[in-house]
């Protein structure tokens, strides 16, 4: 019997030419296995009715053809139903295809959906809002912020908008409960960034969780603190190599359930998408709520490095050595004095 496909596709997201994913996929889809139907977004949110229209008709697997931002969108309207969620990756970071080793090129993501592995995931809920991959406050919802108020896209607008507006942001004071308010561990923490990740990455390769599992029942969440301006070259070369977690200014828990508390309401993100929060935010994961078709491949190692990823770093690398030096240098003229 063939099962019914949807590819829901946004025409907007990210760089590349959607046309290119209509004609890979007559051209290499299984059209023996699969019976193809494919839907454009018109406006924010409409991949949201899209879905749970498709899922409510009884289609088989739902297929997001954009970023981050899409794939939420799709993923939110097939929890807790029959339908499985696919990816085609075609935004500006891709960082929940990433995780599941779904392949940047159009035709090889299809070939993943024509082996058809479907597997249960989990996601999570920020203030009852679904997200999939990272969700968080701090320092990446601003810069999430900077980036969607941006003309262009692409790694190359993030990292400017990082370096730029970067430099005016200013760590907070939170409280978290590890583990919800009830029952957790109350820590007051100055923190750069709060990260929960269910995934292991914001995309491009930046690696905030490296060891985040989507299959285990836990979000891991990361506390990043204040740093220098001196150490920040090095901060990032980190998120890059996966290392991030033995930084001297990260600390790291996992747990299903967590409370932030700021001062005020304020900016979080939730798969990178922006938006105004309360100052009390909770957190919390969803085990095994998500159907999903991955790359087989992902079930039995962690995500790996991808070329981008490498030339970034072998750009860097040369440089690391001096970096370390020089806030070495500097931190012991501070201590002179």
């Amino acid at each position: 019997m063939m099962q019914r496909i949807l590819f829901i596709i946004n025409p907007i997201s990210g760089t590349s030419r959607k046309g290119k994913v209509v004609n890979a996929i007559k051209r290499r889809i299984d059209h023996q296995r699969f019976a193809v139907e494919i839907r454009y977004t018109e406006y924010a949110g409409h991949a949201v009715e899209i879905a749970r229209e498709a899922a409510e008709t009884g289609f088989d697997i739902v297929v997001a053809v954009g970023g981050d931002g899409t794939i939420n969108e799709v993923a939110r309207s097939l929890v807790h139903t029959q339908t499985a969620l696919a990816i085609v990756p075609s935004g500006s970071g891709n960082g929940l295809a990433r995780h599941l080793l779904i392949p940047m090129d159009i035709e090889k993501a299809l070939d993943i959906i024509n082996a058809n592995v479907v597997t249960d995931l989990d996601y999570g809920l920020i203030n009852d809002k679904p997200f999939f991959c990272t969700c968080g406050v701090g320092f990446d919802a601003f810069i999430s912020l900077k980036f969607a108020e941006a003309n262009t896209r692409g790694l190359k607008t993030y990292v400017e908008k990082t370096l730029t507006d970067g430099l005016t942001y200013k760590p907070e004071t939170y409280r978290i409960y590890i583990g919800g308010e009830s029952e957790g561990e109350m820590q007051e923490v100055d923190a750069f960034l709060i990260a929960c990740a269910n995934a292991s990455q914001y995309g491009n390769n930046a690696y905030i969780a490296p060891d985040a599992s989507m299959k285990d029942g836990l979000m891991d969440v990361i506390v990043l603190e204040p740093f220098s301006i001196l150490e920040a070259p090095i901060v990032a070369m980190q998120l890059f190599q996966r290392t991030l977690p033995h930084n001297s200014h990260v600390k790291t828990f996992r747990t299903n359930r967590l409370l932030i508390e700021r001062t005020t309401a304020g900016p979080a993100h939730c798969d990178g998408d922006p938006y105004e929060t309360t100052a009390r935010i909770k957190v919390e994961l969803v085990p095994a709520g998500l159907r999903a078709i991955i790359n087989e491949k992902a079930l039995l190692t962690p995500p790996t490095s991808s070329v981008q990823s490498n030339m970034l770093l072998r750009t860097l690398e040369p440089f690391q050595k001096q970096m370390v030096n020089l806030r070495n240098q500097v931190n012991s003229l501070f201590d002179i004095f």
